[in-house]
């Protein structure tokens, strides 16, 4: 391979492997080259001489959440593109599982991406301690992670809803152990305090549509005149307990999601939503986690916010008399 692209070796496997190595033209030139002599490098050699594997886990907490499948299906495209394999493990929302099932990949892997974790800063500092280890949606001081703008979010929700006339907002929280709930939560209290408006905490549910059913009584109960979900799937719920009961939306009681999950614009009402970029998040942890692998001296920790924004569509309207108006 190498003698048919007239380069040494060495740039053969950078080229294939570690592109960022050599220069674009190098790497277009061997890869032409290996395709036209359907050239595949051996993963088990190659890890005989870096002490690579070639594999990234992906631990997430519930695959049925729909977020998660478009921040994995990011994160496999990324890896392909950048010659890798993703093994992906599911904890069924269990922190218990979660230390273990990053134990246990950190034997076939280079470094894990963990999505979303559940476990408390201490277990997840001393798993990276363990192997390498990205976090995304959470992040903890000194740890390398991508999260999103949780806190802009809400404001983003308060401001939209203060507009309409809504002074009287329910918040339906999700799991306890979730971070993001905790920001999330934490957001609406800062931004409906500095509106002057008044924010109904009416529990923690699962992140399910049941979760939204069982919480759709309480938001009634409230008095609000708009409620917010932990996320869409709840907010789903939401809808579908408060549309057996007769009240409608949004003429009776608004409703907001967040995440942004293509069921979001499928419901009856259409769902006002904060959109979060799972793609990018899903290729920046890549970019992140690569990046530790290769220069770990040089790499950074903490990437930043990502920007979310608010999708206002039918299940947001204004508040006429005590009740909305589409």
């Amino acid at each position: 391979m190498a003698k048919a692209a007239g380069v040494s070796p060495a740039t053969v496997s950078r080229a294939l492997s570690m592109s960022e190595l050599v220069t674009p033209a190098t790497r277009e030139h061997v890869r032409t080259v290996a395709a036209r002599l359907g050239y595949a490098p051996n993963r088990a050699a190659r890890g005989l001489i870096t002490g690579r594997t070639g594999n990234i886990g992906l631990v997430v907490p519930d695959l049925l959440n729909p977020i998660f499948p478009s921040v994995i299906k990011a994160i496999q495209a990324r890896c392909r593109e950048t010659d890798y394999a993703v093994f992906i493990a599911d904890t069924d929302e269990n922190a218990a599982a979660e230390g273990d099932l990053v134990r246990a990949l950190a034997k076939q892997v280079d470094g894990v991406i963990l999505c979303a974790p559940r476990t408390d800063d201490e277990q997840q500092l001393q798993l990276a301690g363990e192997t390498e280890l990205v976090t995304v949606f959470r992040r903890v001081e000194g740890m390398p992670a991508i999260t999103v703008d949780n806190a802009d979010g809400m404001r983003q929700i308060v401001e939209h809803l203060a507009a309409l006339g809504h002074r009287r907002l329910a918040w339906v929280g999700g799991p306890a152990a979730s971070l993001s709930n905790r920001l999330r939560a934490a957001g609406l209290r800062a931004a409906t305090e500095q509106r002057g408006l008044e924010l109904m905490e009416v529990g923690q549910f699962p992140p399910y549509c049941e979760g939204g059913v069982a919480a759709a009584d309480l938001v009634v109960a409230s008095g609000a005149t708009a409620a917010i979900a932990y996320n869409d799937t709840m907010a789903l719920g939401l809808l579908a307990r408060l549309h057996s009961r007769g009240i409608r939306i949004p003429e009776d009681l608004s409703v907001v999601g967040i995440d942004g999950i293509p069921m979001a614009g499928m419901a009856h009402p259409a769902l006002t939503t904060v959109q979060v970029p799972a793609q990018a998040v899903g290729r920046a942890a890549v970019d992140l986690m690569l990046e530790r692998l290769r220069t770990p001296e040089q790499s950074s920790a903490h990437r930043g916010e990502l920007p979310v924004h608010l999708v206002v569509r039918d299940s947001t309207g204004v508040v006429t008399g005590g009740r909305t108006a589409a």
